[in-house]
């Protein structure tokens, strides 16, 4: 059997349900939280993928080194010291970390960046308006392929938002467009949720009010929101990854508390 039917073939057969996490913020930070996230993603039925961030903790170290942390609309600007920090941080600690956490749980969990195996390429973020982030990657590829073949060996990846470009620079990146691109890279051969987790119970019609989750977001309520200000922020690029899933083959994406991820609790994208 040539290569081309032998894909053919993969992407027919692995059809059952896989549910992509992406975590980060204070989850990340505390050791309780963290252990009710590992329990929570442990808990979820069937084939997983862990997405983690961990800038609040990059940011600690680097201050705790000398190394001050530049942001410019909520991304970190990446030069070469604060790179060798957030590989440290992504990479080891925090990867590490709940890899031996999920073990303890009876997950086979393995930890990756964007260079390992090579499942995901990026190049270097160009300058615009201006601003140049340095060493932050705009992902071109996700071996899905591979990761698939992973998956179905019983493996759980834990992926660091580290990606690299195939000529040996590692690149710092976003972890939610990590996850929204390893969600559709997988969605050609498994049925996939993407869910993405933060501190509140979904996005917020008003800020100040935890219950006013915002039950569905399409194309035209996110333009909507956005206009009257509703949607600002971090939360504008989130929904636009989880739009792009969505129109990319993946079946669900939801916005929620970590602690309700194994629920249909928060926001839900839909096209």
């Amino acid at each position: 059997m040539d290569n081309t039917n032998s894909r053919e073939s993969l992407k027919e057969v692995h059809r059952e349900v896989l549910t992509v996490v992406k975590v980060g913020g204070a989850v990340v930070e505390d050791e309780q939280c963290l252990k009710l996230l590992l329990d929570n993603f442990a808990a979820i039925p069937g084939r997983k993928v862990l997405v983690h961030g961990g800038g609040r903790r990059a940011t600690k170290i680097a201050a705790a080194l000398g190394i001050e942390s530049k942001m410019v609309n909520g991304r970190r600007i990446t030069d070469a010291a604060m790179l060798e920090i957030v590989t440290m941080v992504y990479g080891g600690l925090v990867n590490k970390n709940m890899v031996a956490g999920l073990q303890a749980r009876g997950i086979n969990a393995l930890g990756l960046t964007g260079a390992d195996m090579d499942v995901i390429r990026a190049h270097k973020r160009p300058v615009k308006d201006g601003v140049d982030f340095g060493l932050v990657g705009d992902v071109d590829q996700v071996d899905g392929e591979s990761l698939s073949r992973l998956v179905e060996m019983g493996v759980t990846p834990v992926m660091a938002p580290l990606t690299h470009d195939g000529k040996g620079q590692l690149l710092n990146t976003n972890a939610d467009t990590i996850a929204a691109e390893t969600a559709k890279a997988l969605a050609t051969y498994f049925d996939v949720t993407l869910i993405f987790t933060f501190e509140e119970n979904g996005v917020l019609r008003n800020p100040d009010d935890a219950d006013s989750v915002i039950p569905i977001i399409t194309h035209a309520d996110f333009y909507k929101y956005m206009a009257e200000g509703i949607i600002a922020g971090g939360m504008i690029p989130k929904i636009e990854n989880a739009l792009a899933a969505i129109d990319a083959g993946v079946s669900r994406v939801i916005i929620t508390k970590a602690e309700t991820m194994n629920g249909e609790q928060g926001t839900i994208i839909k096209r």
